[in-house]
């Protein structure tokens, strides 16, 4: 396999390479990354260390990359590799795209006006399926193209280990994402203080992905809340420090949320929007809760921050809930059959 990107500790596609990458050479594939356009030395030790090798090429020495030229190569929602997609056509590749949104990049209409759909798409849930495939299809795509393959996650990089509220403390909320200002509800804070002011305890609010232009979109944070920029704590350690993943209502729909597996995983409750890919995710009550309105997610919150014993429940069942969506012994079967099937 050929993978034409490169992992980073930001963004989902980017860290779900990672452990895609790691699901794959733990089931014994042969994988070489080419990134666009540069390595970074930390990620290529950390790539060598499993068994990775990386080649370092541009886009006019593609053909020289030992064994690329007719070879099977994937790429995740990286619009650099969109950008010379037309290459790897020339040299005979069958292609693999991941992409993580649920709707067509600009570079992907264009390229598909040339050259049609990628040899295979692979979805990450049946709601973007669902929302790529009536696109798709206009450019010549056939169902039997695509498949939906959850994304990877490395469990033991997200040890279960719920915090421990006890009554009388401060019940500490928070989010995740990339620094992007559309992935925020513009009035999260007040989401937040109708929560804090239901709660029979102080709220502490944590915010992992702050940003000039998050800070534009939703205005100064009320003095309970922290704001930390990316990467500025690991996801697993930030995770730790909360008590429920309440992202608010109204921001970006998310085909997949990776921070929810994380999160599950780590034992930190979700309180989510019903929306998107979470649907299929979360089952509500059960795993963690989707809800359909600001009332909703202030109920939710109330009734983990008065009811240890539920809150810990759900902790626990959403984390054999995740243990079976990311089960690496299924994924590595479906990617698999993918790959047998376009590279014969």
């Amino acid at each position: 396999m050929f993978v034409i990107g490169y992992p980073s500790e930001l963004g989902g596609a980017n860290t779900e390479l990672w452990h895609t990458v790691k699901l794959w050479r733990r089931f014994g594939m042969d994988v070489t990354l080419v990134p666009t356009w540069r390595a970074d030395p930390a990620w290529k030790r950390r790539l060598e260390a499993i068994g990775c090798r990386t080649v370092e090429s541009n886009p006019d020495d593609l053909q020289n990359v030992p064994g690329l030229k007719s070879g099977v190569v994937v790429s995740l929602c990286n619009t650099r590799f969109l950008a010379v997609a037309e290459r790897f056509k020339e040299l005979g590749c069958r292609v693999i795209w991941l992409g993580c949104m649920n709707w067509l990049f600009p570079e992907e209409r264009l390229l598909y006006r040339k050259m049609g759909p990628f040899d295979f798409h692979v979805f990450q849930s049946h709601y973007q399926r669902d929302q790529l495939a009536p696109q798709l299809r206009r450019f010549g795509w056939r169902d039997e193209q695509g498949a939906v393959i959850r994304g990877a996650l490395d469990l033991d990089d997200f040890p279960f280990c719920p915090s421990t509220h006890r009554s009388g403390e401060s019940l500490v909320i928070g989010r995740m994402s990339r620094p992007a200002a559309d992935k925020f509800p513009r009035d999260l804070w007040r989401q937040y203080a109708r929560i804090e002011s239901s709660l029979g305890t102080p709220l502490r609010a944590r915010v992992l992905g702050w940003s000039k232009e998050t800070a534009a979109r939703l205005g100064d944070a009320p003095r309970w809340a922290e704001c930390l920029t990316s990467c500025a704590e690991p996801a697993a350690q930030f995770l730790g420090t909360l008590h429920a993943v309440v992202p608010g209502l109204g921001g970006a729909v998310e085909n997949w949320p990776r921070f929810a597996l994380e999160a599950m995983a780590a034992g930190v409750p979700l309180v989510l929007e019903k929306s998107g890919g979470a649907v299929e995710m979360i089952e509500s009550g059960r795993t963690g809760w989707l809800c359909g309105a600001v009332e909703d997610m202030t109920t939710c919150v109330v009734r983990l921050e008065r009811d240890e014993q539920q809150r810990l429940r759900v902790a626990r069942e959403a984390r054999a809930a995740v243990e079976r969506l990311a089960d690496p012994a299924r994924l590595w079967r479906e990617w698999r059959e993918v790959v047998l099937q376009i590279a014969n």
